[in-house]
């Protein structure tokens, strides 16, 4: 008996050492590392209807050839038309999908009124949008007292009330179905405060106020909401992050080397967290993905320790150095 005891303290110890191992060496949260193994793949995703905004360049990218490859019909929204007629070509090369399977609605999301529209000309092309994937944005990097508050509105038209119009846009048709589902690409950032990224720090903030009220209130209506929260990952991000001066950019490129998580890796992750319908996830290498967890279970100490490393120390972190 006394044998068995030990035996079964001892299978609990190296589970315990096993799931420590893996969440030292993780790049997401617990719950998406199970989805990973466990879980639902993309391909269940087939025949979706899958709307993905900031389609043309970054994880948005990324993401929608991750969805190409699971055979999700697309559609693909951004400014940028030809680098969406691009995304579009690369996609037909992935998964089983034809030309009229992947729709290009060029659009921008801070001209509001134009969203009705474009979600009028998918109805009309699909019939239906069963998911929405609320991916474009811009980040933001400058001192919180030195930047001009016309930066932090157009950051909030963009990362915020962008993706509040085209949701609100869209959802009429999922609500009159009981059926969808809306992704918002948040960041790290709106789990905990991030220096010299004041505005976009708010700007996901408010998204995840925003949309776990919609998660609540619309649950009743089988409508899912999804928030996937990345930290650093290579991308373009820096090259049009705004700064504290509205129509000025960093304009500087990622290096090789940072510690980032790579693109392709973090669309992957996002396209098993959407299969999984999961409520939050978090996609960071460590020590982000550490903060993330300290900031989420232990605030008054997580934030202590940020203030006492000081700006300099928590920004090389929060860019990857």
């Amino acid at each position: 008996m006394v044998d068995v005891v030990f035996l079964g303290i001892g299978c609990v110890g190296v589970l315990c050492v096993i799931q420590l191992l893996r969440l030292i060496t993780a790049d997401c949260d617990l719950v998406l590392q199970w989805a990973t193994k466990f879980g639902k793949s993309p391909k269940c995703l087939r025949g979706k209807v899958v709307w993905v905004t900031g389609a043309s360049s970054g994880i948005g990218e990324s993401l929608v050839y991750e969805l190409a490859s699971a055979g999700c019909r697309l559609v693909l929204s951004a400014r940028r038309e030809e680098e969406l007629n691009r995304v579009k070509k690369q996609c037909l090369t992935c998964g089983p999908l034809g030309d009229k399977d992947i729709l290009v609605v060029p659009l921008d999301m801070t001209k509001q009124h134009e969203h009705a529209d474009a979600v009028k000309k998918v109805l009309q092309h699909f019939k239906q949008i069963d998911i929405l994937v609320n991916n474009a944005g811009r980040s933001q990097r400058a001192e919180w007292v030195k930047t001009s508050i016309d930066v932090d509105r157009e950051m909030l038209e963009t990362n915020v009330l962008g993706p509040l119009s085209l949701t609100k846009a869209v959802l009429p048709d999922m609500i009159a179905r009981r059926d969808g589902h809306i992704v918002v690409m948040s960041s790290v950032a709106g789990k905990m405060g991030a220096p010299l990224l004041g505005s976009y720090t708010g700007s996901k903030h408010a998204l995840q106020g925003w949309f776990d009220c919609l998660r609540v209130e619309q649950y009743s209506n089988n409508i899912k909401v999804t928030m996937i929260c990345p930290g650093p990952v290579f991308s373009n991000l820096l090259a049009i992050a705004m700064t504290e001066e509205k129509g000025k950019v960093v304009g500087s490129e990622m290096k090789v080397g940072e510690k980032r998580v790579a693109t392709s890796r973090c669309a992957s992750l996002a396209a098993v967290a959407i299969a999984n319908q999961l409520d939050e996830v978090w996609i960071a290498l460590h020590p982000v993905l550490a903060f993330v967890y300290m900031f989420q279970y232990f605030p008054s100490f997580a934030k202590g320790l940020a203030c006492k490393m000081g700006v300099a120390h928590t920004k090389k972190i929060k860019e990857g150095m």
